[in-house]
């Protein structure tokens, strides 16, 4: 098992090593999430100390996914993916854009229904090129998949800041001031019959004015939007990827966010394995 990890280890800094523009956006950005790293502990601010750790792991699930599955990201996809979770985890969480800029939230979502389009578009993509399997799917079903496949991680992302909100008492579905909403728990009737109260200046909760200048949407309107613009995202990647299998291999752009299969010259995984014989041997 501990000879398994190592070979898995060593393969992995290969793979990372071996591109260069990515390995370099990765140590530029390995520095900054120490350097943030370090600032909190001296600030004794454990949370973000998670924060940062969780980062630096994230940091390495693209290389162990290309070293494990023997499946190539191009460098493009791969530095997005990169800059995607720095932008998420520490931007946005420890460095607070969520709040210094509104559309910061609205931008990550839209890219990560882009990306988890083309990863899900990548997954039947390798599949119909498998000789193995029987089945081959057309361009539009590709398409239709991989929206799916992008809508379905968006909605899971959803549940997963709910069940956040609600059980560990964070805020990760942030509220909206709105002036006016429109509720049947207002008709006096029973009769389900929607009520609309506009102008709404203030909220009272205890008899204490919140001073809000409207009323405080809880997540709701939040939800929503993240899930608009990941369909957005995903709609974006499906109209490309149509394209591409129909045309294959005329579309450069796209081909820079579909993975593919390792050839025998990119298996860093036997590369390290055979290493290692070598250095047991000595």
């Amino acid at each position: 098992m501990k000879k398994r990890m190592r070979i898995t280890w060593a393969a992995i800094k290969m793979e990372i090593k071996q591109h260069r523009t990515t390995f370099a956006v990765y140590v530029l950005l390995r520095f900054f999430v120490i350097a943030m790293m370090i600032l909190a502990l001296l600030n004794r601010n454990y949370e973000h100390v998670f924060l940062c750790v969780l980062t630096l792991f994230l940091f390495i699930v693209p290389s162990f996914i290309q070293v494990r599955f023997k499946i190539e990201l191009p460098s493009l996809l791969e530095i997005i993916i990169l800059l995607f979770i720095f932008s998420a985890e520490i931007l946005g969480e420890i460095s607070s854009f969520y709040i210094l800029f509104p559309m910061w939230d609205t931008i990550l979502h839209t890219i990560n229904g882009f990306l988890a389009a083309a990863i899900g578009f990548s997954l039947v993509d390798i599949m119909n090129k498998d000789e193995r399997i029987q089945f081959h799917l057309s361009p539009l079903f590709m398409a239709i998949v991989a929206f799916s496949f992008s809508m379905t991680i968006g909605v899971v992302w959803e549940i997963y800041e709910f069940a956040a909100d609600t059980f560990a008492g964070l805020d990760m579905q942030k509220d909206t001031i709105v002036h006016h909403i429109t509720t049947v728990t207002l008709d006096a009737t029973k009769s389900n019959i929607p009520i609309t109260v506009d102008g709404i200046k203030d909220v009272v909760v205890n008899g204490k004015s919140l001073g809000l200048g409207g009323y405080l949407d809880i997540g709701l309107i939040d939800t929503m939007y993240d899930l608009i613009v990941n369909l957005i995202g995903a709609v974006t990647f499906s109209i490309f990827g149509f394209f591409y299998v129909k045309y294959r291999g005329k579309n450069t752009f796209i081909n820079r966010f579909i993975p593919r299969r390792k050839n025998k010259k990119e298996d860093y995984l036997r590369e390290a394995e055979m290493l290692l014989e070598e250095k047991s041997e000595e």
